[in-house]
Formats: structure tokens, C-alpha cells, sequence
């Protein structure tokens, strides 16, 4: 068996331009993977398309060979769009190989180390007007919150830390504590609530001001509360807090997160299987955190693809804690999809039994979604003297 083509297929998702990749070869098989990046859309599809010349004529079963093919006989080193680029066409290959051996990918991961899979959403179930323009308002909040809660979800993620510079106003630390404590008496003491910082504070001291505003409030996990890169900072941060720090989504490779699991500066580590080079690549980054006795959360608010190859992960991984979905982020998620093994069953996924990654994308549907340019929120992200900061 080998590669005679590889192929893309940009959906657009509103804020996201999906990028499913699908793997063509010399036999009857093919195979789906997704390489979502918002925002870096058209640099992805050419990253795939410089990477596809590598990779015509080899077998897509040989998955950790070809993936050292792409990243060393490429000569320069991959940042996010060809790591993104990567692990598409990564998940494409899992998806042939479970295909061509009749089993679910997860059997070839390892084998189920559990019997479903606990997930999260967000406020909207991914509605971007929900999850980023909904959040700072009391009322707004909450309302958001009871209707994951009536839909049968028991944890879901939240973002309402304010823009912020290198220190923190008063009213904005009260403003936090007013709505995380509005949000846990809603919603009550048994859901489990993650507040999102989005790398929003410019300085150590002013993330952990926040932090001790939540803190009595229980928060399951403090995400990304200063820019990727800094792990001094975030040990810092661990230092003073009292709650799980976690980080990750913007790390690429087990080399990005060695130094953070190295220190010990954080609690749960957050790769997402669209960046971090792939199926493989999250095993050992997932491997090296359980010898810091370090969960994983994986980030994913990506497309459907991206959600099927997360289930087959977490299905495989020990310490795999809960997974991220966004599928409600526009309401034809499900509409680009003819076949899908992603079943939720309450707060969680079920296990599925379907050979590869068990997804077919109907790409007729799709084609009435074509690429074009995503909603970027991010250009809210001033302070009122004009100051650009971090969204």
C-alpha cells in the first residue's frame, strides 16, 4: 500500500476554518485526519501541500517513519503550521491503518484503559458569541451556565479574565470574584468548573491576584494564565496558588513541554492533538507527564475530525483526566459528517468499535461551507489607553 495523493478540504466554521485532510492511496482505502489552526488557515493547506511530495509513494502504515520523513527531511524545524500540517495527515494514516487491520485505533494506541471517556464544554457548547462577548455579565453568565447544566453536563470551561497588562485594577479582581461566585452558587458545588485565562496577564503577580479571587470558589483548573514559554513564571504562579494549574494547547512536541513537566509547574498538562505532531506525539508527551505525576486534558475546540481522533486518545491514556468539545460551535457540526464514532452519552463519550478512527466526512455538505475569512475576536484586545495586550 502507498500514498497516491493527499488532499484538503477547508470547511468554514465561523471562527474556524476547518482543515480535513484525507489521505488517498494505490488500494481501496483512504483516510480522514484534521489540521485546524484558526486563523493560519491558507498557511496550513500550504504546508500540507509542501509536505504531500514527501510522502507520495510511501506506506501510510509505516506512521513513526513517515513522521520522521516530514520533520527531518523537511531541514527547517516546524513551528505550529507545520506541526499542525503534520499531525493531519498524522490522524489520516492512524485512520488507514486501523482501516486496513479492521480495528478501532484505539486498540492499536495501547487498548482501552477505560470504559468511557469524561467530557467539557463551553458556554454555548462552543457558540463563539456565548463563549468570548457573553461572559462578562452576571446574568448573561449563568443563564449559559444552567443550560450546559439542564443539557446534562457537569463540567464545562469559562472566559472572563479581563484584558490585562502587568498589573491588576481593583474593580477588575472584584468583577472575577462577583462572577465565578454568581456562577458556583447557580450552578451549585458538584459541577466542576475550569476558568480559562486565554494568557491573559502580562505578569506573574497580577495572574495569581486573580487566581486567590477564585480560589475559595473551587475551580477545577486554572488554564493558561500567562503566555506559553515561560515556565520560571508558571512555577511561580503554582508556588502561590491553591488549585490545579494547566497549560499546554499552545506547545508544540514533547520538547516544548519537557522543561514545564521538568519543574513540575503545572498540574495538568493540555496538548492538543491538532499542534503537538499527532497521536504519537501526544503518547509521549501524555508518558512523560505521568512521571511527574501530570494529567492531561487535551484542548480541542476544533472540528469533528479533531474531536474522533481526541476519543481514540483518551480512550488509550492513563492519565488522561477529561477531554474539551465544542459541538455546538456552529449548528451544523454535525451535518459535515456522514459517519461518525464520537457518541456522547451524558457528561461523556462513549467507547466505539468502529476500525480506524470511525468518521466519514460527507464532503458533498461540506462544499457548501468553503473557506473564508474567519471571525478573528481577537482584535478586541486593547486596554482603554489604546495599549494592544494579549487575547
Amino acid at each position: 500500500m502507498i500514498i497516491k495523493d493527499i488532499q484538503t478540504l477547508v470547511v468554514n466554521a465561523e471562527m474556524r476554518n476547518w482543515v480535513f485532510v484525507k489521505i488517498i492511496t494505490d488500494q481501496d482505502l483512504y483516510g480522514w485526519g484534521e489540521a485546524t489552526v484558526e486563523w493560519k488557515t491558507r498557511a496550513v493547506v500550504g504546508a500540507i501541500d509542501d509536505l504531500k511530495p514527501l510522502l507520495i509513494g510511501k506506506d501510510p502504515r509505516q506512521i513513526k517513519q513517515n513522521f520522521q520523513i516530514m520533520t527531518k527531511h523537511g531541514f527547517w524545524k516546524l513551528g505550529i503550521i507545520g506541526m499542525s500540517a503534520i499531525s493531519g495527515i498524522e490522524h489520516a494514516m492512524w485512520d488507514i491503518l486501523g482501516k486496513s487491520l479492521k480495528t478501532p485505533v484505539w486498540q492499536l494506541l495501547g487498548g482501552k484503559v477505560r470504559d468511557k471517556v469524561k467530557i467539557y464544554t463551553h458556554l454555548g457548547m462552543g457558540d463563539m458569541k456565548a463563549v468570548y462577548r457573553d461572559t462578562m455579565k452576571v446574568s448573561e453568565l449563568t443563564d449559559h451556565a444552567q443550560k450546559l447544566v439542564d443539557f446534562g453536563y457537569t463540567a464545562f470551561k469559562v472566559v472572563f479574565i479581563p484584558f490585562t497588562h502587568y498589573t491588576v485594577l481593583s474593580e477588575d479582581l472584584k468583577n472575577v470574584n462577583l462572577l465565578m461566585s454568581s456562577l458556583r452558587n447557580k450552578v451549585g458545588d458538584d459541577i466542576r468548573i475550569m476558568v480559562d485565562f486565554h494568557g491573559r496577564c502580562g505578569s506573574g503577580i497580577s495572574a495569581i491576584q486573580y487566581i486567590k479571587e477564585l480560589e475559595p470558589y473551587n475551580p477545577m483548573f486554572i488554564e493558561e494564565p500567562i503566555q506559553p514559554g515561560d515556565t520560571s513564571t508558571l512555577l511561580q504562579i503554582k508556588e502561590a496558588i491553591n488549585c490545579p494549574l494547566a497549560t499546554g494547547e499552545r506547545l508544540i512536541g514533547l520538547q516544548e513541554f519537557e522543561p514545564i513537566f521538568y519543574s513540575r509547574a503545572i498540574d495538568i498538562a493540555q496538548p492538543d492533538l491538532n499542534h503537538c505532531g499527532g497521536l504519537l506525539e501526544a503518547k509521549g508527551i501524555s508518558a512523560a507527564a505521568a512521571v511527574a505525576n501530570i494529567g492531561i486534558a487535551p484542548h480541542n475546540p476544533n472540528g469533528p475530525i479533531a474531536a474522533a481522533a481526541a476519543l481514540h486518545f483518551a480512550v488509550s491514556t492513563p492519565n488522561h483526566i477529561i477531554q474539551e468539545v465544542m459541538d455546538q460551535s456552529v449548528p451544523w457540526y454535525n451535518d459535515v459528517i456522514s459517519k461518525t464514532s464520537v457518541l456522547r452519552k451524558g457528561d461523556y463519550w462513549e467507547i466505539p468499535d468502529t476500525p480506524g478512527l470511525g468518521i466519514e466526512v460527507n464532503e458533498k455538505e461540506a462544499q457548501n461551507y468553503p473557506f473564508k475569512q474567519e471571525i478573528i475576536p481577537t482584535t478586541d484586545a486593547y486596554l482603554s489607553d489604546g495599549t494592544v495586550v494579549d487575547w
